[in-house]
């Protein structure tokens, strides 16, 4: 009879440990969840992630810039002689080789999306706006250092060491693109 009493109290000791320790892991929980999800970005952060641009206001030569996470995006839609000029470049001549069709959307050549912060000191190349300095192969030219990009965004010459970044993005329609 003295067994059974015994087993019943390290029964009922078992039951409060395990009890207590359940009820300590969910308060803890409880605690540090807060500081967790605080990490989280907010709903403005979330809502810059994608942004959707309309391809249709931008006339055959002419570049636009839209902001996307903080940088500047440069989409140009490129002349057929922009197109012929960066297909006809040998990838020997690059300092980071890419062919053209690498650079663009198979079937949508004509649409060049890039991030427009050169890779060298991440300064703005020009070449936006019709007029303004496109360097030595028509594409984009940044004035700190020197940098020449060719019409598909490649660096041709100066110490750049990479051509200009490629955004994720995807074409919607014909007339429509979602950046990121």
């Amino acid at each position: 009879m003295a067994s059974d009493a015994t087993t019943d109290t390290t029964t009922r000791r078992d039951f409060l440990y395990v009890a207590t320790g359940a009820l300590g892991a969910v308060g803890t929980a409880a605690a540090v969840w807060p500081l967790i999800d605080q990490m989280n970005p907010d709903a403005s952060t979330l809502a810059l992630s994608t942004i959707e641009v309309d391809l249709r206001p931008i006339m055959v030569g002419e570049s636009i810039t839209v902001m996307w996470r903080g940088q500047p995006i440069f989409i140009r839609h490129r002349t057929e002689d922009d197109i012929a000029q960066a297909k006809a470049v040998p990838l020997e001549e690059l300092k980071d080789p890419a062919t053209d069709a690498e650079r663009v959307t198979e079937g949508y050549e004509q649409w060049l999306v890039q991030i427009g912060i050169c890779t060298h000191l991440g300064c703005v190349p020009t070449g936006q706006k019709s007029g303004s300095n496109r360097g030595d192969y028509g594409g984009w030219f940044c004035p700190c250092h020197g940098s020449h990009y060719d019409t598909a965004g490649r660096i041709r010459k100066g110490p750049a060491p990479l051509n200009l970044v490629l955004p994720d993005y995807r074409f919607l329609s014909d007339t429509l693109i979602k950046i990121g």
